[in-house]
């Protein structure tokens, strides 16, 4: 792993053409809401990986799929087990 700081001037000009791909669904259990996301990471692929903190679940959302999130890790409720 490697961290990388980018210096962005501050004159910048960011394009708009933003999607929500994470959560905007209200606050819930399903594949397209979050329950307190605590956290973001961006990978190489450009696929956002969130902690879903109240659902005990790590969710990522692939550069193209703007619809459904995927559960990569725990959603089984909370504990200490491999599986959770």
């Amino acid at each position: 792993m490697f961290s990388l700081l980018v210096n962005i001037p501050t004159d910048a000009k960011w394009a708009q053409n933003g999607v929500t791909i994470a959560g905007g669904n209200g606050w819930g259990n399903a594949t397209n809401q979050l329950n307190y996301p605590h956290g973001l990471f961006v990978d190489d692929d450009e696929a956002v990986v969130i902690a879903d903190y109240w659902n005990h679940r790590i969710m990522q959302w692939k550069k193209d799929d703007t619809t459904n999130g995927q559960v990569v890790a725990g959603g089984k409720g909370e504990g200490n087990g491999l599986h959770q």
